[in-house]
């Protein structure tokens, strides 16, 4: 059968869309960059918010229109089991269930619609996973699940408990793809911090990021996302000890109020996290902290914003990713907690955090002015230019050409800005 598979969400969502499409491959399916081509489209679904859920329906509905056969995945599939099948949906995958997936093409074929929720994680070969999305960097999940319980996420529901893959099976996918010539590896968690924990043999993120740094032709480790109560000191002590390490953290902070941490059950205080950072840098300076930040949650007043501003100018973080809040049916803040900030002062507050940040990133930025810097060169963006990041995740944008993707070349700054760096090449490295 021909399939065409469209990811939404998060960069774990569009991991498990590659190993899908091997998956299918092995089997003999055809992948399809359009959608109108395919025999079977699947969705591979986000329900963080209410927003990303609808965008599904809508695409579901559209599908239906053409008369394709509609496959669902990632986290739509584990909140709405079923329920799916009401609306002209032929088969449910859970985040879980990835090898069931040439099963669930059979099973589409014949005309069965069925669902599949069990944990088939095990039985996936991710060092034989070749539909990757770059030719070389690698995503790369090391954890599922999350057992933090957030009040207004519906992760927990949709992902399951916390999952650690055994070491040796993501070295062994490091080491596969660095012969296949990949140089970057992002290892993924929805908590990545709190990986190894719950193997209970000594493995964390930290002694991940060691081993894999001293394979040959590793050239930069990343890691997302981190939870400020799980994250290890041993983490920055590893980046100062190899330079492969990227000197980025994105540790996300929610509020800068307690009162507001503590309805969101973040398990930390604002001076916890303040002193955690502080932590960070003593031990690497030049660390780059990203981090997000959620308007308007429930009871938010005047005073719970001004800490979160106060928040913000006393860390500087380097990127900060900011919403609204909105309910998501099935979360304990959805339940128990009256959605009472009116909306157009939610767009007031995310307004003023915006221009705040967009003064701290013009600030941070003018470290880099006439500075050279090795970046490693991604892609081509819709302007004509090229574009790639340092070992800060500094992005910078310069003249090139398509050879030069996947190459680290020495850039100089030569305009700043308060989002991306610009330069010029002043040499191709390697």
């Amino acid at each position: 059968m021909k399939v065409h598979i469209h990811t939404y969400g998060c960069q774990m969502n569009e991991n498990d869309t590659e190993i899908a499409k091997q998956l299918l491959l092995n089997e003999g399916h055809e992948l399809t960059d359009n959608e109108d081509e395919a025999d079977v489209v699947i969705l591979n679904t986000c329900a963080v918010r209410k927003k990303s859920e609808d965008k599904v329906y809508s695409h579901i509905g559209k599908l239906r229109k053409k008369g394709k056969k509609i496959g669902i995945m990632g986290c739509v599939a584990d909140k709405e089991k079923e329920n799916l099948f009401k609306r002209g949906v032929s088969f449910v995958i859970g985040t879980r269930a990835l090898a069931k997936m040439p099963e669930a093409l059979s099973d589409a074929k014949n005309g069965t619609r069925r669902i599949y929720l069990e944990d088939t994680l095990d039985e996936i070969q991710y060092h034989l996973v070749d539909t990757r999305s770059s030719k070389h960097h690698a995503w790369i999940t090391i954890i599922y699940g999350c057992n933090r319980f957030c009040t207004y996420c519906i992760v927990p529901y949709t992902r399951g408990r916390e999952k650690s893959r055994p070491i040796e099976s993501v070295l062994l996918e490091v080491r596969t793809l660095v012969e296949k010539g990949y140089k970057e590896f992002t290892f993924l968690g929805q908590n990545v911090d709190a990986y190894g924990k719950d193997l209970n043999d000594g493995t964390s993120l930290a002694k991940l990021l060691r081993e894999a740094g001293k394979i040959e032709g590793v050239k930069r480790l990343w890691f997302l996302t981190s939870y400020p109560t799980d994250f290890s000191l041993e983490i920055p002590k590893a980046m100062v000890e190899n330079p492969r390490i990227a000197k980025s953290i994105h540790l996300p902070v929610q509020h800068g109020s307690d009162r507001i941490l503590k309805a969101m059950n973040r398990r930390y205080t604002r001076n916890e996290y303040i002193e955690l950072i502080n932590s960070i840098r003593e031990i690497v300076p030049d660390a780059s902290i990203s981090s997000d930040i959620i308007v308007g949650f429930p009871g938010e007043t005047e005073e719970d914003f001004e800490a979160t501003v106060e928040l913000v100018k006393t860390v500087k973080f380097e990127r900060l990713n900011l919403a609204i809040y909105s309910p998501r049916e099935g979360t304990v803040a959805w339940k128990y907690l009256k959605d009472d900030v009116p909306h157009k002062i939610k767009v007031r507050r995310m307004s003023y955090l915006l221009n705040l940040q967009k003064m701290i990133n013009r600030e941070l930025n003018e470290a880099y002015e006439d500075k050279t810097i090795e970046v490693i060169v991604e892609a081509q963006a819709n302007n004509g230019l090229f574009y790639g990041r340092d070992i800060r995740n500094k992005i910078i944008s310069f003249e090139g050409s398509p050879e030069f993707i996947g190459k680290t070349v020495a850039v100089k700054v030569t305009k700043i800005t308060a989002g991306p760096l610009y330069g010029t090449i002043e040499k191709v490295l390697e």
